[in-house]
């Protein structure tokens, strides 16, 4: 897959909230390389901890990072399996910068993905998708080249 020209992506999932899902963000930012540079690559590091600040600039640090992030992305892809405050908060974020959004959810027994998260799904622009790791390659490839996404 050629990598799409100067597509800006920003992806999130779960920090503080819980890391158990660290390994799977690390395979979901790869496959997002293909398509664009991925703005948060620190979102699958492994050394950070659910515990603390590791950025130097401390809680506002984080915030204004990921802030000036959202505004310099073309798309948002969030994993929104495990909730998080953070998360949620991006996401409100994005859509209020008129950003292209898809989470991915993976369906658990006896949980439900946020309604505020299933209810933003236009099927266009604004996508939440019910997936399997596995199935994660066609539905990038179906989302990031919609001509919403492109680059402009």
């Amino acid at each position: 897959m050629p990598r799409m020209s100067g597509l800006k992506i920003y992806f999130c999932g779960s920090m503080r909230a819980g890391r158990q899902d660290v390994d799977l963000y690390g395979v979901l930012v790869q496959k997002l390389q293909q398509f664009g540079e991925v703005l948060t690559p620190f979102v699958a590091d492994k050394s950070i901890t659910n515990l603390g600040s590791e950025h130097p600039g401390g809680e506002k640090g984080i915030h204004d990072r990921d802030v000036e992030l959202l505004e310099a992305c073309d798309v948002v892809v969030a994993e929104v399996t495990q909730p998080s405050l953070g998360v949620g908060y991006e996401l409100g974020r994005a859509v209020a910068m008129n950003k292209p959004i898809l989470c991915l959810y993976r369906p658990q027994e006896g949980k439900l993905l946020s309604g505020m998260i299933r209810g933003m799904d236009n099927g266009a622009d604004l996508r939440a998708v019910d997936y399997k790791p596995e199935e994660v390659d066609p539905i990038f490839q179906s989302f990031l080249s919609q001509p919403c996404v492109k680059k402009a």
